[in-house]
């Protein structure tokens, strides 16, 4: 694995933990029929852009491991394909080999 993708997938694991911690607050206050607000996915650990979604949205983004939301234009083609345009965002699947690896590895839902 290259230090690079190394880095990016762990900065991505690092969003995806920020926004779990988020979606746990919505449903602790029971604001799960609320838009809510989550952190831009990407790898770039200075990105402080912002991703709108529902909760169902939320879920189902979270139902695999490989994918990640990000806003448009951050997905990094070396390590990810985008597999859906969204309204505001845009779902990244991780390539296979070490980047669909390390977003395994990340995942606090497995």
């Amino acid at each position: 694995m290259s230090a690079r993708e190394e880095q990016i997938g762990l900065n991505e694991a690092v969003f995806r933990e920020v926004n779990e911690r988020i979606e746990g607050l919505a449903e602790t206050f029971d604001l799960t029929s609320e838009p809510l607000d989550f952190v831009c996915e990407c790898g770039d650990a200075g990105c402080v852009q912002r991703i709108t979604m529902s909760h169902a949205e939320y879920e189902q983004l979270r139902s695999d491991p490989h994918q990640f939301a990000v806003h448009p234009g951050h997905e990094l083609p070396e390590v990810e394909t985008v597999v859906d345009k969204r309204k505001g965002y845009d779902v990244v699947s991780k390539d296979s080999g070490v980047p669909e690896q390390v977003a395994e590895q990340t995942d606090p839902r497995s």
